[in-house]
């Protein structure tokens, strides 16, 4: 079905003195249009979808939005990945770029990205590139997608690069679920321990004294403890909070320090539970970023500058950057990837053999569907040790305070037999 919009649709409704009216009607030849207009009335809106010739219209003022405040972009991975795959189909087919725009705005519900690529439409429209439109909204279009892009435009295979970009997304995006599955659960039990401590502390804690008060005696060392661990707590729970906010504020204060960032990646990498798991999804993203760029045209100097920017580690980064800038002087990418020590052996030959034979796209893509499945099984391992770990110790809390609360009672029961 071929959509169509009037100009009046771009401009904001905020600036306008007319209402917006959203119309649908049908050319002579069956096919359905529609969009929006801005008019003084509805008379003339009848009036200029005449003149366009068409038939069965209906028009209806377009309700008052309510604008509310957008934190980041509000497009999400799952958007472009259907833009992407939609806009290759589209280009395949042989429709012009602005049109191909058109169509993809006017179709989209998610309005933030609806006036993204109405921007980027009207800069085509201007003469501009594709590449250099996207260039313009990097909060959605990154580096890598408007490199891409540019290679696709160059070489006049953009169907293919925007397939290859979608495939790309999709997998990198699992590969980030993956990891933030590994580490939500032990997250979350965490913090329901440290929740279920503190209100037996501050509101069980104090019921249980009193009552011990009323029996007498001395308590034992576990429920003397608790006691006195409650009071304390009772005493210094807003420093608390205020001195772990500070903590959590100042931390992200570290890492936005770009020494701070590099010293916290480098340790990262580095601890014995967490740094393997790191490190192989450094190097599937690595190989499957430089395949999807070196299979798409882009120069591998050019590749591995934009792989560096889109590392997500800094330590890896600092590697990749070594690594291009002695390929720059005239070496070969595998001596310097050794000298990192940042990257596995086992990487470091087949990317060896890929340059040697030619086909390193074709081997950093192998590469990178092996570190894909390492890095399930490394999730699935870590699951499957911390479930238990994170559980003995929520009931070593919980179990430990109903011990120390309930010591007392025993030992009353005992003294009364």
């Amino acid at each position: 079905m071929a959509q169509a919009s009037v100009s009046a649709k771009t401009s904001s409704p905020s600036a306008s003195k007319h209402p917006v009216w959203v119309w649908e009607g049908k050319t002579r030849a069956g096919e359905t249009r529609k969009g929006e207009m801005e008019a003084a009335d509805e008379a003339g809106v009848m009036s200029r979808l005449r003149q366009m010739q068409l038939q069965n219209v209906r028009v209806k003022k377009r309700p008052t939005q309510i604008v509310l405040p957008r934190f980041g972009t509000g497009i999400t991975n799952k958007d472009l990945v259907i833009f992407t795959r939609q806009f290759a189909t589209m280009i395949d087919a042989g429709l012009p770029l602005v049109q191909c725009l058109d169509i993809l705005a006017t179709q989209l519900d998610n309005l933030a990205f609806r006036e993204v690529l109405t921007k980027v439409k009207q800069k085509v429209e201007s003469g501009s590139t594709l590449a250099d439109a996207l260039g313009d909204h990097p909060d959605v279009f990154d580096t890598l997608y408007v490199q891409l892009v540019a290679a696709g435009e160059v070489g006049g295979i953009l169907d293919t690069i925007l397939q290859r970009l979608a495939a790309y997304i999709e997998k990198a995006e699992k590969l980030k679920a993956k990891v933030k599955g590994a580490l939500t659960y032990p997250v979350v039990v965490l913090c329901v321990a440290v929740g279920v401590t503190v209100v037996l502390l501050l509101f069980v804690t104090p019921t249980f004294e009193k009552m011990f008060k009323d029996f007498g005696g001395t308590m034992p060392a576990p429920t003397q403890f608790i006691i006195d661990l409650s009071k304390w707590l009772q005493s210094y729970f807003l420093i608390m909070v205020v001195v772990i906010v500070a903590v959590i504020l100042g931390f992200r204060q570290y890492l936005k320090w770009p020494k701070g960032r590099e010293q916290f990646d480098a340790f990262s990498i580095k601890t014995p539970i967490f740094g393997p798991l790191i490190r192989k999804v450094a190097v599937a993203r690595f190989t499957r970023t430089l395949g999807t760029m070196i299979s798409s045209g882009v120069p591998i100097l050019d590749g591995l500058e934009v792989v560096a920017k889109t590392a997500g580690n800094k330590t890896v980064e600092a590697a990749i950057r070594y690594t291009r800038d002695k390929i720059s002087e005239g070496k070969t990418m595998v001596q310097p990837l050794q000298e990192t020590k940042v990257f596995p052996p086992m990487v470091v030959q087949m990317i060896g053999v890929g340059e040697a034979t030619g086909a390193m796209d074709i081997m950093l893509t192998k590469i990178a569907d092996f570190y894909d499945d390492e890095v399930d099984a490394a999730v699935a391992a870590l699951t499957s040790m911390i479930e238990p770990v994170m559980m003995v110790f929520l009931g070593g809390v919980v179990g430990g305070f109903l011990v120390a609360m309930y010591l007392p009672i025993f030992s009353i029961a005992g003294s009364i037999k």
